[in-house]
This record gives C-alpha cells, structure tokens and sequence, in this order.
C-alpha cells in the first residue's frame, strides 16, 4: 500500500511537471490523403483546382497530385511534434471511468463499455455540455441497471477546465429512488499530461451526504498511441479508498483502457487487484 501511494505520488508530480512546460508542438488544420493505390500522406492541403490538389507534406515537401489519384481527404485532429504527426487520445474527456472536466464539441460522441457489461453512449449537445448514459447488460436476468450522466463545462482556459455533473443508477424494475453522484472537477494540463481533481457528494433515496469523496487522477502520454492512467477515489473519513493504474492504448477513434483497481482496507483474499476493462469508439468532428 506504502509503495502503491509513493507510485502515484511520482506520476502525478511527473503530470504537474509536464503540464506546465512550455507547448513545442505545432497546431495546424492537418489532414491525410488516402491516394487510390493506398498509400497515405499527412500535411497541409495548400491549394486546389478541378484538376490537381497542391499539398505540403510534414517534411516541407511540396507536390501537386491529380484528383483523380485521390481515393480521400481527412480531417486529422493531432498536432505536429518534431516534425512528427501524433494522433490525439479521441477519448480524452475521461480517465478510466470518471469524467475528467473536459468536454465533447457538438456533435461529437462515443460509445464505450465497461467491464463488458456496462455500455455507455454520450454526445455532446453543445461545446460545453454532454449527455450520456446506458443500461446494464447482465445475462440471465431482467432487471438491468439504467444510468444517466450529464455534465456541464462551466469554465474552459488554454490549461484548465471546470465541470460538473452528476452520475444517476436506478433499476429498470423502478423499485426505488435510485442513487447516484453529485460531482464537480478540475483538470490542469494538456492533451498529453494532466491532473484531475475532483469533489463528490453521494446520494440515495432521496438524501445527499455531507462529506465529499475526494477524485485524484492522472494522464501521461507515453508514445504516439499510449498513454499511463491513474483514477483514485478517497473518502473523506479515509474509510473506503480506491486506487488504480492503468494504460490506455488509442488509434484515431478508437481507446482501450487496461488497468488495476485496488480498493485498499478491503478484506479481499488472494490476488488484491480488480482488473479493469474499457473500451470507446469515438465519431463525430474532432478539431
């Protein structure tokens, strides 16, 4: 437990170390050209006419081909780092399974699952707000868990976001009240490395308790395609604490989270760690 809590010490001082360094990385309206022999080039789409495409690729290297050749253009949403294309996390609004305080764009959306069981659908209706939620897929019974999520972006800067939301479970059979979350969350930091914080007050039936749970979190892009996750829940008396790591490996659209969930002061037998499953297919226009 010592050695877990030094560990995660490290990566989030490592977070607030990059996060605040300087951006060395170039931002332009990059796109790819798929040519019809499957070749594909990433730069800058420079000029065009009814006949040719005049295109500057990453190496400063300019060419003019036929648009007859051109099988399609896309709309890349990464960033140029020594000269280097690296794709963004498409699914960079969330850490494992809590939200982080970024927000969805209009129009842009993903569908994940959790654990396998768990399906999670979420748009965003406008650039500062998204709605998400699912239902449960447990075989062999017919009272499933519904879920619904929305947030709001209440403050967006160059390094950090402010949101809230709020996280409601009920039953399909309708027996209760349902429970939940009441949530609000900071993130400091870029695409590549940042800290999330965050306050929860939970409630059931009706009644909201009076002391918070306590949201650390931590992203660092490792590679193009990898990045190191860390998601810790604390109660406020101490009493129930959650911690994990865990990677996430990511292409253009498309996440898969694999970690460890490790509920400290448990009294679970054996092998000490939950294992983690996550996946997120993202669509929509991302800029």
């Amino acid at each position: 437990m010592k050695h877990l809590v030094s560990f995660l010490s490290l990566v989030f001082l490592l977070v607030l170390h990059s996060a605040a360094q300087e951006d060395t990385s170039r931002s332009e309206r990059l796109q790819r050209i798929t040519l019809r022999d499957g070749s594909e080039i990433i730069g800058t789409v420079e000029s065009k006419d009814s006949a040719s495409i005049r295109f500057r690729t990453l190496s400063s290297i300019s060419m003019t081909i036929p648009k007859g050749e051109v099988k399609e253009i896309e709309l890349l949403s990464g960033e140029v780092v020594g000269g280097e294309y690296r794709r963004l996390d498409p699914n960079q609004t969330r850490l494992l399974f809590a939200p982080n305080a970024r927000s969805l764009k209009a129009g842009q959306g993903y569908f994940s699952a959790y654990e396998i069981f768990f399906p999670f659908l979420a748009v965003g209706v406008a650039d500062f707000m998204s709605l998400s939620g699912g239902i449960s897929l447990f075989p062999g019974t017919s009272d499933q868990l519904f879920y619904l999520a929305p947030k709001v972006r209440a403050l967006h800067l160059k390094n950090f976001d402010l949101a809230a939301g709020v996280l409601y479970v009920n039953t399909t059979g309708g027996g209760n009240n349902g429970a939940g979350i009441l949530y609000g969350v900071g993130t400091y930091g870029g695409a590549n490395e940042a800290l999330t914080v965050g306050l929860g007050w939970g409630f059931a039936e009706g009644e909201l308790e009076n002391k918070p749970i306590l949201l650390l979190g931590g992203e660092v892009r490792l590679s193009s395609s990898i990045k190191l996750i860390s998601e810790n829940w604390i109660a406020s008396n101490f009493d129930v604490t959650t911690l994990s790591l865990g990677v996430r490996f990511f292409g253009d659209k498309v996440a898969a989270d694999i970690g460890l969930v490790y509920p400290a002061g448990s009294k679970i037998s054996g092998f000490p760690f939950i294992p983690w499953l996550g996946f997120a297919y993202n669509f929509g226009t991302r800029q």
